[in-house]
């Protein structure tokens, strides 16, 4: 299960370095932001993928959601000249907290809930 959590993030920092590329593309005109940018969500999108596997969807999505979108306001930050304003920052806190009572409620009822395999009889599933 930890190796799963691992190629999340690193689904996450290679969608959030592919998105932070987006404005250096200059609409998909320039070849190496381009590239970086293709190849990037690429990995990202096939990593998630693999991650789902071991991670219920909805928490895989809600976490890369969440942790994508507050590295991507940094990043956007830091690295592109986006500005920081208090609705924003808000915005974001509002929607981690979303995630954080998501993940929290949604192990609870996989943890307390037993498994219900799927049983197979004369190729109908049951």
């Amino acid at each position: 299960m930890a190796k799963a959590w691992l190629l999340l993030l690193v689904a996450i920092l290679s969608e959030v370095v592919g998105t932070l590329a987006l404005k250096r593309t200059e609409g998909m005109t320039r070849l190496a932001p381009t590239l970086v940018m293709l190849i990037s969500y690429s990995v990202a999108v096939y990593l998630l993928t693999l991650t789902v596997r071991h991670i219920p969807t909805s928490i895989a999505y809600a976490v890369w959601s969440g942790v994508g979108l507050v590295l991507i306001t940094l990043g956007g930050f830091f690295f592109n000249g986006d500005k920081l304003t208090w609705g924003l920052v808000l915005g974001v806190a509002l929607i981690l907290a979303g995630v954080m009572v998501l993940n929290l409620t949604t192990q609870r009822r996989n943890e307390s809930t037993p498994p219900n395999p799927v049983q197979e009889s004369d190729g109908v599933v049951q």
